[in-house]
């Protein structure tokens, strides 16, 4: 039987957000928020965590409404059917899987400078940022842990993945404590004159490219895992919300302790020649904390590999999902009789993760590749929750959001106005990840001899004509995001933001009941009969 083992409760999905939101994002972040931003990469974080919070929110309300496997690449097609569904899809796919490569190459590079004299051998691991034939073997190896730790059970994957977040939790708190207490410079938050020495626009662009989007990526994963929670209406939400709280904070002290712990000698000449090839460790050995200089390299492996481990049990989930869209063949839409793992999709992510491994091999390119598809799939889920509303008003909803009307509006404008800030030519890349994955799209629709083809593609139209605008915009928009200044400063978010209200506006027209919400409905009614066998049913006037 194809039926996920449902054994995930409130604190291992949250441990599950938790442990991909914390990955090597902590390792990185706060160097290269600070590099770009300077003491105001603070805010960065802060925008980043209200951001973010806008678009979880839509897919929180999703989530609690379909507890299936791989939700976040199905929810698009109930609501504006095959096409958009399908971009979201894809382009949420290759944002995550992505994210497996990414988090062995952090832990290599973090390998790479061991300063210890029988660890020389690692120092050729890493060279100008990227990864030699010693690094990418490494690396690979890693790969195929991540794999393995997730082959036979997700009961094995839930319980390791708590074990080693809340080892995540522990190193970034010894580590903001230790640094605050050793070598903080209260006077570098001012020494350039200015808290934000290098503009707001800097602040901006650091939120889109320096690791920030990137880390809260994570929030998706319980989502992804609603298949196999024990209660999903009640702790999916509990679980996005919650682990997403918990990181800001980490993240947020952990970007103070950095820029204080800096040596003011560093900084003379601007925060963006600051340089590190393992940041924090790195500050550790200069103030002389051998034995934190032992706990970060350790953790440098334990941190990405955590979120790798998750990322392989996410990814899967959602290669399971797409096959249940008729994106992909049948044959990864195969569980294990005795496991419930969807092992064939494993397999092909594995694929994939080495191909991105051996392309790209740098962290830095990897992120910024993460960030630009996951920025795509993101305009939908507010698009998403606020036209089920009007389509499927009978979907039995265990998390009703309050507001919705300002939120769905506003996590679109908000996930827009990010997707410009991530800089031209960054934001032109977008077109190239959507062509890559057209024509699976369009074998598909040949199968089944173009059935309902006219009316999909009408309703994802917006979607394709958004991204040519975007793509626009930020080709003529302020030079402070890459641009040639056409549109200048002030007046590029202004046209972002009226553009963005026009498309949404669009989206929502396009809506209709596509012929795939019957798959949902099923998945919607076993979830009420489920809670009503367990639990009093929830009022649809309860609500966040």
């Amino acid at each position: 039987m194809n039926n996920l083992h449902r054994r995930m409760g409130t604190f291992s999905l949250t441990m599950v957000g938790l442990g991909s939101i914390i990955g090597s994002g902590w390792l990185f972040g706060a160097w290269r928020a600070a590099q770009i931003a300077g003491p105001a990469a603070i805010f960065s974080w802060i925008i980043g965590m209200i951001v973010i919070s806008f678009i979880a929110l839509s897919y929180s309300e999703l989530g609690a409404m379909f507890p299936e496997a791989g939700g976040m690449v199905k929810y698009t097609q109930y609501s504006h059917g095959s096409f958009a569904g399908f971009l979201a899809a894809w382009a949420n796919w290759i944002a995550i899987v992505s994210v497996i490569p990414v988090e062995a190459v952090a832990s290599v590079q973090y390998m790479s400078s061991w300063p210890w004299k029988w660890a020389q051998w690692t120092h050729g691991l890493v060279v100008n940022g990227s990864l030699t034939g010693g690094g990418l073997a490494i690396a690979s190896g890693l790969l195929i842990i991540y794999f393995l730790l997730n082959y036979w059970t997700v009961s094995l994957f839930s319980k390791a993945n708590s074990f080693i977040t809340v080892f995540k939790i522990i190193i970034p708190g010894l580590t903001i404590g230790s640094l605050l207490f050793v070598g903080f410079h209260s006077s570098n938050f001012t020494s350039t004159g200015s808290m934000v020495p290098n503009g707001w626009a800097s602040v901006l662009t650091a939120v889109a490219t320096s690791g920030i989007i990137f880390a809260f990526n994570g929030f998706q994963s319980p989502i992804n895992m609603a298949g196999e929670a024990k209660n999903p209406g009640r702790s999916i939400p509990k679980a996005v919300i919650g682990s997403i709280l918990i990181a800001t904070v980490i993240y947020v002290l952990l970007q103070i302790a950095f820029i204080g712990a800096v040596n003011p000698s560093m900084i003379v000449n601007g925060w963006h020649h600051l340089n590190f090839n393992s940041p924090f460790a790195d500050l550790a050995i200069a103030l002389g904390i051998n034995w934190l200089v032992i706990l970060l390299y350790s953790d440098a492996f334990i941190s990405p590999s955590g979120t790798g481990i998750t990322y392989t049990a996410t990814t899967s989930r959602m290669i399971y999902g797409m096959e249940k869209n008729k994106y992909l063949p049948s044959i990864f839409g195969k569980l294990h009789p005795l496991y419930g793992i969807p092992r064939q999709a494993m397999f092909l992510n594995l694929g994939v993760s080495f191909l991105f491994l051996f392309i790209f091999r740098g962290w830095g390119v990897l992120a910024e590749v993460i960030s630009v598809a996951t920025l795509i799939s993101y305009i939908t889920g507010p698009v998403t929750v606020k036209s089920l509303r009007r389509t499927a008003p009978n979907l039995y909803r265990p998390l009703r959001l309050k507001g919705l009307s300002i939120i769905s509006p506003l996590g679109f404008v908000f996930a827009s106005l990010v997707l410009y800030w991530a800089r031209w030519p960054l934001t032109g890349e977008v077109f190239f990840i959507i062509l890559i994955g057209l024509p699976i799209y369009f074998y598909y629709q040949a199968k089944i001899k173009w059935r309902g083809f006219r009316q999909n593609f009408l309703a994802g139209l917006w979607m394709v004509v958004y991204l040519i605008c975007m793509m626009a915009i930020s080709y003529l928009g302020s030079e402070k995001f890459g641009g040639i200044n056409v549109i200048p400063f002030g007046w590029d978010m202004v046209v972002i933001t009226c553009m963005s209200l026009l498309f949404y506006s669009w989206a929502l027209k396009s809506g209709f009941k596509t012929e795939y919400l019957e798959q949902g409905q099923k998945v919607n009614d076993d979830l009420r009969s489920k809670e009503n066998k367990t639990t009093p049913q929830l009022d649809q006037s309860d609500a966040i």
